[in-house]
């Protein structure tokens, strides 16, 4: 075994409870671990370098590695995926976030194909709809044999994991599922067997609602998986964007080479049009860069020596002048980059519930402890009376077993859950954690970072003011000059200018500015220092005018003609096109805002007023912001905390709901629970939105899913029986199945 495969083979770790092996696989990107039954499949394409893994059995094989078919494969690009949550996981959530959705899907089309000839020829469902029925010899036994064939393959996995929430003594959904699968399945096999035998017994089979209620669960299952691997897997389409080859800077030598042998320091070329390989940063070389996989905004971005790139980002081809090839120093490799940080993040949210999640999860254990003394009391009140036979005692003693299964509740929560993730991918939204989530709908305040999550972050143009000549003139003769200096003011004069002059002989004036010949006049561009040390002065309005700007925050640059002043242009932080539509939106819902920023009182002021925000915090230094949190929240405020940098992550993880902005540092995202990926605040009164209609939808579909058993429990016991009535197993069928399509169809109302 070599070195990769011995670094491998300790990182894959197979946890073993009582009789249960649960696995944890690092090797696997896709996450596809399957328990029951027990089994890790990692066929897939194995990250970048178009192989693929097969062989691994480790659960069954009580933890032993096979690596038949990995050849010498380098798993440094796994680092990054945390499957902690795998390793003894408690089924008493019957959470199967790990297991493949494909499984599910596979056995529920196979259960459903058996289940609608089980249902035609359920003598019970004939009797209740009175439809045309072929028949032919032994038809009648077609339910029999189809259920029993169900129950061996489909409901497999039910009995299984149910098993283990009942020996580890938290019986949930599972176990509910499986009581009523052994039931249904042990009663209908006793009546078929008398029938077959010629001995009386007067009771009817369950083989229908057995079939009807291994498929309904298994489609709960499989758009439960479904919705928890779909964000993963389209992270998964992101890595494949990563190439498998890289160009690698050797001296004077480039030469090709595999992406997953760079290590920290390595330097690659990333030619126009290309991928970039791994994280770096630029060391020479100026182009731009598609980021829209990873920020969700289209626009590139601008890079030169001294920016960050990101693996699996594209070296757009530009038009511009000398703009094409960048040179990049690799920073981060393997579990360090940005993308195996998102796709921690997607793991994590993956092992997170909702609040009303868990309370389902407790209504099923609660559920199956109400069946099973409902059951009991039920029989032994029967014999006691003394008034039924034995053969009426037992159907109902079943028919609250069989009935007790919360088969609307299976869909209740993986429905709404399926269809609000699809809905927060829609807005931009990534749930990392659905307690949060939850818990957005009730917040009071909603505090904004500014830097960056307000304002864009970068410096750009905030306005011009020309004395002598016209803006667009100014500007044009400043962007002929700036385009030559690589400092970030000039790179946001030229931006902003709809021309730019030309210009010759550019010189840089230490501590003042900078200076080009434009035609035959020289022209100076610098601070306050350009004016004393060309004995230059400003009129009175002038200088109030740049008064009024140095105390928003933004910088003046001075740009003069030989000795005479033109007018000044203005730079500074810009307020995001979305900040002021956000803004009103929450004010909108009641929601109080405030700006909580280290920036200097005159900045911050400035911003809240161009945005109509009255609560203002400024100067605030790191460490306190999450001490204003907590005044916030000593009212009894529940609050929600946007920001985006390493000086907001205490005040993230200080608020009920903290939210954090895409293009964010990774310490402001691991202590948030929500993450906007577009980095749009007006991302915010949408996450609110969603978060109502989602906990509405969950409230009311728990309603309908558990009120039916809650109803139907004590009537299939008999509790009417003293009036004459007794609730039949096809009646009380029926009212099941109607409850699930409610379920269901509620659930799709969330897609409005």
């Amino acid at each position: 075994m070599n070195h990769e495969h011995q670094m491998h083979h300790d990182n894959h770790e197979c946890a073993h409870e009582g009789e249960a092996p649960m696995c944890s696989c690092d090797h696997n990107p896709g996450g596809e671990c399957h328990c029951p039954p027990n089994e890790c499949k990692c066929d897939q394409q194995h990250h970048k370098l178009g192989l693929v893994q097969e062989g691994h059995n480790c659960c069954e094989t009580g933890g032993e590695h096979d690596h038949a078919g990995h050849g010498g494969m380098d798993h440094s690009m796994h680092d990054g995926h945390d499957h902690s949550g795998h390793a003894g996981h408690d089924h008493s959530g019957h959470d199967h976030s790990h297991h493949d959705p494909n499984i599910f899907k596979k056995q529920f089309w196979w259960a459903l194909v058996l289940t609608v000839p089980t249902i035609y020829f359920s003598h019970t469902v004939h009797e209740l709809l009175q439809y045309p029925l072929w028949t032919f010899p032994l038809s009648e036994y077609v339910p029999a044999l189809f259920g029993i064939i169900l129950f061996m393959t489909g409901g497999q996995v039910f009995l299984k994991t149910g098993w283990q929430e009942i020996k580890s003594r938290k019986p949930g959904m599972m176990a509910l599922i499986a009581m009523a699968i052994v039931v249904a399945f042990g009663y209908s096999l006793f009546l078929t067997v008398m029938s077959l035998a010629g001995i009386p017994f007067s009771g009817m089979d369950f083989w229908w609602e057995l079939a009807a209620l291994i498929t309904i669960m298994l489609l709960g299952h499989w758009i439960e998986m479904s919705s928890v691997m779909s964000a993963q897997d389209a992270l998964g389409e992101l890595a494949k964007l990563v190439p498998d080859m890289a160009d690698k800077v050797d001296g004077e030598t480039i030469a090709p080479v595999k992406t997953s042998s760079l290590r920290v320091g390595d330097v690659v070329m990333v030619r126009p049009g290309a991928t970039i390989p791994a994280d770096g940063v630029v060391v020479s070389g100026s182009s731009s860069v598609n980021e829209s996989m990873i920020s969700g905004e289209s626009a590139p971005v601008s890079k030169t020596e001294g920016s960050e790139v990101i693996a699996g980002t594209l070296n757009s081809v530009s038009g511009s002048l000398g703009e094409g090839a960048l040179t990049i120093r690799v920073t981060r490799i393997g579990g360090d980059t940005m993308l195996a940080g998102i796709m921690k993040l997607v793991a994590e949210a993956q092992q997170s519930k909702s609040a009303t999640q868990l309370l389902a999860d407790r209504a099923a254990g609660w559920l199956f402890y109400v069946a099973t003394v409902t059951a009991l009391i039920t029989a032994v009140v029967w014999v006691v009376l003394g008034t039924q036979t034995t053969d009426f005692v037992l159907e109902r003693v079943v028919t609250v077993l069989v009935i007790a299964c919360p088969h609307a509740l299976g869909l209740a929560i993986p429905l709404v859950t399926s269809i609000s993730t699809k809905r927060a991918t829609s807005i931009g939204l990534l749930i990392r954690d659905r307690k949060q989530f939850e818990a957005l709908r009730n917040v009071d305040v909603v505090v904004f970072d500014k830097t960056g999550t307000l304002t864009t972050g970068e410096r750009s143009v905030a306005s011009v003011s020309a004395f002598g000549v016209s803006s667009a003139e100014l500007m044009s003769m400043a962007a002929g000059v700036e385009k030559y200096s690589e400092h970030s003011l000039a790179k946001a004069i030229v931006a902003a200018s709809d021309s730019v002059t030309e210009a010759r002989d550019f010189r840089t004036i230490p501590g003042v500015g900078v200076t080009a010949l434009v035609g035959e006049d020289a022209i100076f561009i610098g601070g306050p220092a350009l004016l004393t040390s060309r004995n230059q002065s400003l009129q009175v309005d002038q200088l109030l005018a740049v008064d009024a700007e140095v105390n928003a925050g933004n910088t003046v640059v001075f740009v003069m003609r030989n000795n005479e002043v033109l007018g000044f242009i203005s730079v500074g932080d810009q307020v995001r096109e979305s900040a002021a539509t956000a803004i009103y939106e929450l004010q909108k819902m009641r929601k109080r805002v405030a700006i909580l920023s280290g920036d200097t009182q005159g900045v911050v002021e400035r911003i809240a007023k161009q945005l109509n925000v009255t609560e203002v915090f400024a100067e605030v230094l790191p460490h306190q912001k999450a001490e204003y949190i907590k005044k916030l929240q000593a009212d009894g405020s529940r609050v929600a905390m946007v920001g985006d940098g390493i000086n907001d992550a205490p005040a993230l993880a200080q608020a009920n709901v903290g939210i954090a902005i895409g293009s964010g540092t990774d310490v402001a995202i691991e202590s948030a629970g929500l993450l906007l990926v577009a980095s749009d605040p007006a991302g915010v009164s949408a996450a609110i939105g969603l978060s109502r209609r989602t906990f509405s939808k969950l409230v009311q579909n728990l309603i309908w899913g558990a009120g039916y058993n809650i109803v139907a429990i004590p009537l299939a016991a008999g509790a009417l029986a003293g009036i004459g009535w007794v609730l039949s197993p096809a009646l009380g069928a029926v009212l099941m199945s109607l409850s699930t399509i409610i379920v269901a169809a509620n659930a799709q109302l969330l897609r409005k």
